[in-house]
Order: C-alpha cells, then structure tokens, then sequence
C-alpha cells in the first residue's frame, strides 16, 4: 500500500460518525502528494500531512535495486527488514510497532550503535556509497547535528576517491547544496566542517568546475579558521565596562559580529557559510577572454554559484566579502598598528579617520560584518600552522580593538545614515543642473558628516558643498 493510499484510507475513516465521535476533526491534516523524482535524489513518491499537529511522512515500506550505470535505483514494495537495510545509517533504521509498542531493529545494531553514538551503514560502506553518493553527506549531517563519530570503516569509504568523483559527478549540485545548507544551519558546523576537512571532501563539495581554479585552491591552514570561529560563537558575551579587551577579545568579537536576537542567527549563519569558502579568498580571478564592462565574479562566488547552487542572496554574501576582504585588512592594520613616526601630524594622517573609517563601512554595505568575520578567518589562515596560537591571539586582539574602535566612534550602523540634504537641495544651491556630480557632491557631504558627528544643521552641509565646489567641476 503506497503512503498516499494509506493516507487516503485514514481520511476515509475519519469521515465516519463513530470515528469523529472518538477524534477531533483536526487530528489529520491535509494530505500533501509530493511526486517522486529521481533526477533530484527523491526516488520515492511520499506524502506528507500533520497528525495530532506532528508532522509526519507517510510512506510503504521498500527495498530498492541498482544498476552499476545508475545511481537511480529500482523502487519496489518491500519488507521490514529490506527497507531496513537499504537505510544509510542504522539509527536511522528503527522502526516502532503501533501494535506491540516496541522499538523494532532489523539491522540488529541500530540500537547499540544508538548508545555507542556512531553513525553505520547497515550495509557495507562502500556499495552503500557507490549506490547513492549523497548518503556520504547525510552521514556528516546526521554526525554533525547529533554530536557523533561516524565508523571507521565508512569514513574509509567516505574518502575513496571513486566514492568521491562519484559525489561530484552524480549527485545534482542543488542536493549538495542543501545538506550543506542544512549542516551550517544547525547547532553544529563546526564538526561538519571538520568532517568534510578531515575526510578531503573540500574539493568534491565546494567546486568551480574548472579545473584551473579547483587547483588553485589551499585548504591547508583551513582548519585554523573553522577552529577559531567555532571558538568566537561559542564564547559567552561578557563585556565590561573598563575591562581590558585583550582578555576578552573572541567576546568582543562575537557581540558586535554576532549580533542580538533579531540578527544572531542569520549571522552566525552567513560566518559558517563565508568560513567554509576562505580557501578561496586568494583564488586569482582568471582573465576574462573578451575584456568586459563588468568585473567577472569572484572564483568564491563561482564555487558558490556551481558548487552548492546557493541562492543569489548568498552569492552576494561571499562575492562581498571576496570584494572588500584587502581593504578591510588595511583599514583594520592602519587603525591598530599605525605608522610608527615622532610627527603626531603623520600618525594621524596614516590611522584612519571617523570619517574615513565611516565611508569605508558604508562602501561595504549591510553585509560589513559578515565581510569582517571573512577577513578575520582569512588572516588566520595565512600564518604558519606550527606555533600559531600566539599569532591567532593577536589577530583576534587587533580585530577586537578595532571593532571596539568603531563602536566608540557610533559607528557601526553607519551604512545605515542619511544625508542632512538631498540632491534637489544641492542643485538649487549650487544653481545647477543635475547631473553626476550630484552622487559625488553627496558623498561629500556624508564624509563631512561623518567628521563632524554633532552637526545636524542642513544649511552647514550646503556650506560644505559649496566651499568644495571647485572640487565639483564648478568655477
């Protein structure tokens, strides 16, 4: 009996007077078909529907064939024990009898392998793999979220390079995108990450496919950067008033990143989702064959784009940060380690300025945060693996005094501020037409703004603009 028919028999039951005499009309929830489709790894023809407000698949029992050619298999109607076993992890294999009320194990290690806490293929590893590759990140995600270790004998597998070119190749890119998505989403990316990591996964998942450019990438100090982000979220905020930041450097880093309720997640989403492409930071962009208006993408945004299908939106989160990653370095290094020189005049010229520091953050747009965490992780990254602590201590403490640096000044929303005047405003002072010196005359007066904090007196920003309007192309 398929789920769909199951379901259609419960509705039918539930219409019946002595049924809605025992159960409320909401016990059941509208039956949603969700049609199979292999091409996208769902084999299966499944309906989903809420009992008792739980959600809940419904689905008959299977096993399935596969071919050596394909890795869409032969569904047919099954016993326990087959749909079992066709399972890619034995936890994932327990069944309950609504009858007997036990918990059923036909795999006969579903339950140990519960209390040893380790995700295992029913069957062995290797053919489990080859016959669907996914199941190799499904068995990282089910670790990950779970906080287990997963047998040895399947992360042997895992890392096979036959099992590997099989995920790359296979498996559609969207399906890898979202167990990606899915692992950095929940409470553990941090073992994710290490998985993928450890069992030289990176290149199979998180691909340009182009060659030139997935050998340009260098995972080698990339578990510096996974380690010292999942150090940075998981350190509890504890901010002092007066307290020596360089004791509390991954806090400070964390609060103002990582911000509150309404943003944190979000946020320590975009910090997994950027840690995950900084072996990429430094991928050179390749020469276009025909130069263009338009810059090309970042390789990162690329290997976003082919490799996990991320949506625009997420996209734009890598290649900003790809963007803007040198120059945050650079205004970071200038404001904690200025020049050195005995001319005050000099120091001040070479450490950046409210103003400067303010334009520079709203040059990187809403998204400067999560930009800053890519920068952070990068430079890790770029340091020596052998005696790195120290080196990483000190990239956290720069990072922290700058950040606190920006929030002393006010700055931190300043990509969000407004221009005391707008461009119809200018023109009439200026006794000119619109045009494109509008946009730099406005740009202008934001830096003047940003330098002069206290001043709200929009009459004082046309002064601006009109003392520079030389500047402007006016005589």
């Amino acid at each position: 009996m398929t789920g769909f028919k199951y379901g259609t028999l419960m509705n039918q039951y539930l219409e019946q007077p002595e049924a809605q005499a025992k159960h409320p009309k909401s016990v059941l929830g509208k039956l949603a078909k969700i049609e199979a489709n292999p091409e996208k790894s769902k084999h299966l023809e499944t309906v989903t529907t809420k009992i008792l407000g739980l959600e809940i698949d419904l689905v008959n029992l299977r096993k399935e064939t596969y071919t050596e050619n394909s890795r869409n298999p032969q569904m047919e109607f099954g016993t326990p024990e087959e749909d079992a076993l066709r399972r890619d992890a034995t936890v994932n294999a327990l069944f309950y009898n609504l009858d007997s009320s036990e918990v059923e194990d036909f795999t006969n290690r579903g339950l140990e392998d519960m209390k040893r806490k380790v995700i295992k293929t029913p069957l062995d590893p290797y053919q489990t793999f080859t016959d669907d590759p996914l199941r190799v990140l499904r068995a990282i995600r089910f670790a990950s979220r779970l906080g287990w270790r997963i047998d040895e004998g399947d992360e042997r597998a895992m890392s096979d390079n036959c099992i590997s070119d099989a995920l790359k190749l296979k498996i559609t890119r969207e399906r890898v995108g979202t167990e990606i998505t899915k692992m950095l989403k929940e409470p553990n990316p941090y073992q994710a990450l290490q998985l993928i990591d450890r069992l030289s996964l990176y290149r199979t998942i998180f691909t340009a496919f182009d060659d030139q450019l997935d050998r340009s990438v260098k995972t080698r100090g990339w578990r510096k950067a996974y380690e010292q982000l999942q150090a940075i979220t998981s350190t509890k905020p504890n901010i002092e008033t007066g307290k020596d930041i360089l004791g509390d450097s991954k806090s400070i880093i964390q609060s103002i990143l990582l911000r509150g309720p309404d943003h944190v997640h979000q946020d320590i989403f975009h910090a997994w989702l950027l840690c995950a492409f900084v072996p990429w930071a430094r991928v050179p962009v390749p020469t276009p064959d025909k130069p263009t208006a338009k810059a090309p993408p970042k390789p990162a945004a690329i290997a976003a784009r082919e490799g996990i299908k991320a949506d625009n939106n997420t996209i734009k989160v890598v290649e900003t940060a790809v963007v803007h990653l040198d120059e945050i370095i650079q205004i970071k290094d200038a404001t904690v380690n200025p020049t050195s020189t005995t001319s005050p005049l000099k120091r001040k010229q070479n450490s950046p300025t409210r103003s400067e520091q303010g334009m520079a953050i709203r040059r990187w747009g809403p998204r400067w945060r999560s930009s800053v965490i890519y920068a952070l992780l990068t430079q890790i990254t770029e340091h020596p693996i052998d005696g790195h602590t120290t080196k990483c201590q000190e990239i956290l403490d720069d990072y922290a005094r700058w950040l606190s640096n920006i929030q002393y000044m006010g700055l931190l929303e300043a990509y969000q501020l407004k221009p005391l005047i707008t461009g119809d405003k200018l023109s009439k002072a200026l006794g000119a037409k619109p045009g494109p010196w509008v946009s730099r005359a406005l740009e202008m007066v934001m830096a003047w703004q940003l330098a002069n904090p206290n001043e709200q007196n929009p009459e004082a920003a046309i002064a601006e603009a009109i003392s520079r309007k030389k500047e402007l192309g006016f005589g």
